[in-house]
């Protein structure tokens, strides 16, 4: 028989309002689109986290390449001025960076201190994701500097305070001396993600040279390009040729390939743990399969003596497997993608109701969220892709669990129906 009376027969199953059989399946799509709303929102919320981390870190932190110079460092300036003069460079900008210790009314800790060219945080990439907390961003002098909210935070400086930065100053016999050089702070700064600018001290290029010892420091340019998630790997190439073999230019993937890596495996991991939830939901369309082979003996005797072959029969209930697991995925997958894309509120008024509760209790204030490990709003990123393989996944998935009650009853033998009714 041809596969449209069996495509519409299983159709009818599913979708009728007859109270035999279809409620099974309709039972077993509910218990499929249940299990796909967290996974839906967890792969949502995964890679808004993962996108939202690496956006802060190649537009504020690593750039979107670093051309490094290991043989001559004299050379940088005319380096960045043939980097900007490239096309699709957005900029190159000079950096200096040490380790040091920072000294403030409150404290001392140690710092990330950063020297950079102050057009770096005026590129547009970068304002996107930096929030002046206090006082302003533009640095007019070189004794000024930006702090990290958490830095300034733990040393208690406040805008306007004198901090001392402390650094190693290594002679020509050897010798280390450490060397203190006061800076004003200009302004208190956050990237919205605390790992990422807890420790950070900015101040000018040009200061830079003068408190930072050369021999201690690592010196480099900053670059950015259109699109650094998919020109990395061709402008590294094209900008390594142009600057000579004095200089490596490395990507953004290269320089965090680690963390970047262990995010990846991460969300990797969270996606199986999920899909196994989506596999026992499955095994439920073969339950539902089963009662309906056993609710539909009637039809299916009639079926068979009229001539319908054992491969009708189990294509019939395959096709019920189909509805179900397409059926359960568009339900799960459209119901998450309402959930995902409204996450933050979600979260929010969460928070709220919890905090209610415990204030009533004299309790600490909840945060689902901590500014510590995580970012304080979480970016929506839908990967349409991934969503269509977890769709399809499904309804394989329920297919393949319903083939063995489809293939019985394929091999059920008309007289043996017909017997018991």
């Amino acid at each position: 028989m041809k596969l449209m009376p069996e495509f519409f027969v299983a159709f009818r199953y599913l979708f009728s309002r007859a109270p035999e059989g279809g409620r099974y399946l309709r039972g077993a799509a509910i218990g499929i689109a249940l299990s796909l709303i967290p996974i839906v929102v967890t792969l949502i919320v995964a890679d808004g986290m993962i996108r939202g981390i690496t956006d802060r870190y190649i537009e504020l932190g690593t750039s979107h390449l670093q051309a490094r110079n290991y043989i001559k460092s004299s050379n940088i300036e005319t380096a960045q001025a043939m980097l900007n003069s490239v096309d699709g460079v957005r900029g190159a900008y000079r950096e200096q960076q040490s380790m040091g210790v920072i000294v403030g009314k409150g404290g001392r800790t140690g710092a990330t201190i950063r020297a950079v060219d102050p057009e770096f945080w005026e590129d547009a990439g970068g304002r996107v994701y930096l929030t002046v907390i206090e006082g302003d961003m533009r640095l007019e002098t070189d004794r000024e500097i930006l702090l990290g909210r958490e830095l300034a935070s733990t040393i208690n400086a406040e805008i306007g305070d004198t901090v001392r930065i402390m650094t190693i100053r290594v002679t020509e016999d050897g010798r280390s001396i450490p060397r203190l050089t006061p800076f004003t702070v200009k302004g208190i700064i956050s990237s919205g993600y605390q790992e990422l600018d807890a420790l950070w001290c900015i101040m000018t290029y040009t200061a830079g040279e003068l408190a930072l010892p050369s021999e201690l420091s690592a010196a480099h340019i900053l670059i950015k390009i259109s699109d650094p998630y998919k020109d990395a790997d061709a402008y590294a190439v094209l900008l390594e040729r142009s600057l000579g073999r004095d200089f490596w230019v490395f990507t953004w993937k290269d320089l965090m390939r680690t963390q970047y890596s262990s995010y990846e495996s991460t969300r990797q991991m969270l996606l199986f743990i999920m899909a196994l939830i989506v596999m026992v939901a499955a095994v439920n369309v073969s339950s539902a399969t089963s009662m309906l082979v056993i609710e539909h003996q009637r039809d299916l005797a009639i079926f068979k003596a009229s001539g319908a072959s054992p491969r009708f029969t189990s294509h019939l209930f395959l096709w019920g497997a189909f509805f179900t697991g397409l059926t359960g995925s568009i339900i799960g997958i459209s119901l998450g993608l309402l959930v995902g894309v409204n996450i933050n509120p979600c979260i929010q008024g969460i928070e709220a109701i919890l905090n209610f509760f415990t204030s009533l209790f004299h309790g600490e204030t909840i945060k689902i969220l901590d500014p510590g490990f995580y970012l304080e709003v979480i970016p929506i990123v839908i990967d349409w892709r991934a969503l269509a393989l977890i769709g399809v996944f499904t309804v394989l998935s329920s297919m393949l669990a319903s083939w063995i009650p489809a293939h019985r009853a394929g091999r059920t033998k008309p007289i043996e129906i017909l017997r018991k009714y």
